[in-house]
């Protein structure tokens, strides 16, 4: 039968290597892990049981537009299929439920945090699941790289929607993500499939370069086949706009693409460059996860690349048609203190910890947070926010019981009189009870749960099943805002002192993983024998050649980065100058000191939910010391009088 459905919705008469096994293995009734490299088909392994498998498939993925490809490919072949995303219209999403609740539908993809959503869960509990297929999958390792906290979650969210099989799709996972990937969703062994990661197309070139040289090897590399499809990664928005600007200035048709662009200018530029149109995009890590072309035949990187975990992924984005296509790293590791300094200014404080610690301690056996508000009064940025939650959850602290919208409102689609008569008995009676506890505003109504229940008995539930039913049928329009977690406190609490101090150490020892990944990524394009075998090496793969004929090393010319200076002192006078005002207006605006660590992150241009609502950008010193390294940093900072 596999070979059937796949001739039939795919036009393909074969299987790509490792397929097969993990297709079957899912018919069977069993959960698997796919590791295949970047373009080497792993999404037909869900998306052709998906069509064997009684219900809906839910997949997991970590970004809009690797759903909206997918979407277009699956679409194209006929596989109905749809995705519930924050860029859709009220109308939209209410259509994509509809189709769920009418059976339309074999493959629904939504975001990890979409989970978090009351409405949605609320919704897919009932609904009929067949699997759960979890893409990019080793976000849920915490020694992975992109860790995502809420990836931890998926395991608990299975169990609690009962889906009976997984599917765990990644192209990047170390033999210890690997098993932890594994212990998570208690997938045994043999339902891992691995088909290597050596890729025989891919010339992989390393070559020792700075400043203005880098721009003329760049040049150079172009100038070999102008029309050919490439990628040049760099590590900063400024920079990607920089550059474009400067290679269409030489007769490269090149375009910038990075986060910090509008919506529209991204899409047309993504569009471009799939089309053939723009041959070159110059672009930060932000671009490529969603483009599915297969003839790249270039990725350059103009600066090092955070891990070796991402320097394959990006490279993987080449060739996957199977022809030979050329990988450039232009090496200095000047960049190397920016990438720590990332690594640096996502790590709280030991205070803001204590902080969100003293709110959990005050709020009893049961703890009600507003993230965003929790992240402003800690100084924690929302994601190690999340993370630090996740940690209070594995260390048994607190456990998770729901979440609900602070701010819920809704206005009426039809005429109130016309709404009622469309119920009768006691659920006319209710509805009837829900609008009057309701405050209205024009034509809003903001509902009073507590008022509701102190004086017809029903609870909150009751009221959101409601207002979602109404929805659904298009006779109220729902807009919910404010997302509030509520947890259960496991009482009584340990020393809270030395509970801060080792939640701060697990910050620290992930915060040096993450630079030690750094490490590895300049020890590997150093590599003196063989870079194809050393990058396979590192993933646990050894079925690569010792001497694969085709990188850098093998044809006898690796890489020897000269040793970086970095300065090991810093002047205290200007430091005085710069963080003088910061302390001033942190002490008049937040009543708050200033640290150490916070002085580090204000010259390294590093935002907190402080510096944000201070303004610090405006200050002078904000960002003045970014290429200087983030402990030199702390080090000055520590020093008198810095920390008076």
């Amino acid at each position: 039968m596999p070979r059937q459905l796949l001739k039939h919705h795919f036009g393909f008469d074969t299987f790509r290597p490792g397929q097969e096994p993990v297709i079957l293995r899912l018919l069977d009734g069993d959960s698997a892990v796919a590791i295949f490299p970047t373009g080497s088909g792993k999404s037909l392994c869900y998306q052709l049981p998906a069509l064997a498998l009684p219900h809906l498939t839910l997949v997991i993925s970590p970004l809009l537009a690797l759903m909206q490809d997918q979407l277009a490919f699956l679409r194209h072949h006929g596989i109905p299929a749809a995705t519930l995303d924050s860029s859709q219209s009220f109308e939209q999403s209410h259509e994509v439920m509809q189709q769920v609740q009418r059976g339309e539908l074999k493959i629904l993809m939504v975001s990890a945090e979409r989970l978090k959503n009351e409405r949605f869960r609320r919704f897919i509990s009932q609904v009929p699941l067949s699997m759960l297929v979890v893409d990019e999958a080793h976000c849920i390792s915490e020694w992975g790289h992109n860790f995502r906290p809420d990836y931890l979650k998926l395991p608990h969210y299975r169990r609690w929607l009962k889906i009976p099989q997984v599917l765990l799709l990644t192209a990047t996972a170390t033999p210890r993500v690997i098993e932890e990937m594994c212990h998570r969703f208690d997938i045994p062994a043999e339902g891992v499939e691995t088909t290597g990661f050596y890729r025989p197309n891919l010339d992989l070139t390393v070559k020792v370069a700075s400043g203005p040289q880098k721009r003329r090897l760049l040049l150079d590399a172009l100038a070999e086949d102008p029309a050919a499809a490439t990628i040049v990664y760099v590590t900063q928005q400024a920079a990607a706009d920089d550059l474009a600007q400067w290679l269409s200035q030489q007769g490269i048709g090149a375009r910038a693409y990075h986060a910090g662009m509008d919506h529209d200018l991204r899409g047309d530029c993504q569009r471009a460059f799939m089309a053939g149109e723009v041959a070159v995009v110059v672009a930060t890590i932000a671009f490529g996860m969603g483009v599915d072309k297969a003839d790249i035949r270039r990725i350059v990187h103009v600066d090092l690349p955070k891990s070796v975990e991402n320097y394959s992924q990006e490279i993987g984005r080449a060739g996957r048609d199977g022809q030979p296509s050329h990988c450039l790293l232009l090496a200095d590791g000047s960049n190397r203190p920016l990438l720590e300094n990332f690594v640096y200014g996502d790590t709280p404080e030991l205070t803001g910890i204590r902080l969100v610690l003293t709110a959990l301690e005050q709020a009893g056996s049961q703890w009600e947070l507003l993230p965003n508000s929790l992240s402003a009064q800690s100084n924690i940025r929302p994601l190690p926010l999340r993370t630090l939650l996740v940690y209070l959850e594995m260390a048994g602290i607190i456990e998770p019981q729901y979440s609900y919208f602070a701010e819920i409102k809704f206005k009426l689609l039809v005429a109130e009189a016309s709404l009622l008569t469309r119920f009768d008995g006691e659920r006319q009676q209710f509805l009837r009870a829900l609008l009057s506890h309701s405050h209205k505003a024009r034509t809003w109504y903001q509902p009073d749960f507590d008022a509701l229940h102190a004086q017809y008995g029903s609870d909150r539930n009751r009221a959101m099943t409601a207002l979602e039913y109404l929805a659904q049928q298009q006779l109220i329009e729902l807009q919910t805002r404010q997302m509030t977690e509520a947890f259960r406190v496991r009482l009584p609490l340990p020393d809270l002192d030395l509970l801060a101090e080792r939640l701060h150490r697990q910050f620290l020892d992930k915060q040096q993983q993450e630079v030690a990944r750094i490490g590895q990524m300049l020890q590997l394009l150093q590599e003196p024998d063989c870079l194809s075998h050393a990058l396979a090496s590192y993933f646990g793969d050894h079925r690569a050649p010792r001497r694969c004929g085709h990188c850098s090393a093998c044809r006898g010319e690796p890489a020897i980065l000269p040793p970086i200076s970095l300065p090991q002192t810093i002047a205290q006078e200007p430091l005085r100058r710069w963080l003088g005002p910061l302390a001033q207006a942190l002490t008049q605006g937040l009543q708050q000191p200033l640290t150490p660590e916070l002085a580090a992150r204000f010259l390294a241009g590093l935002p907190t939910p402080w510096l944000t609502k201070l303004g610090a950008r405006k200050l002078a010193g904000f960002g003045a010391l970014a290429d200087v390294p983030f402990e030199t940093l702390l080090t000055a900072c520590r020093a008198e009088p810095i920390a008076e």
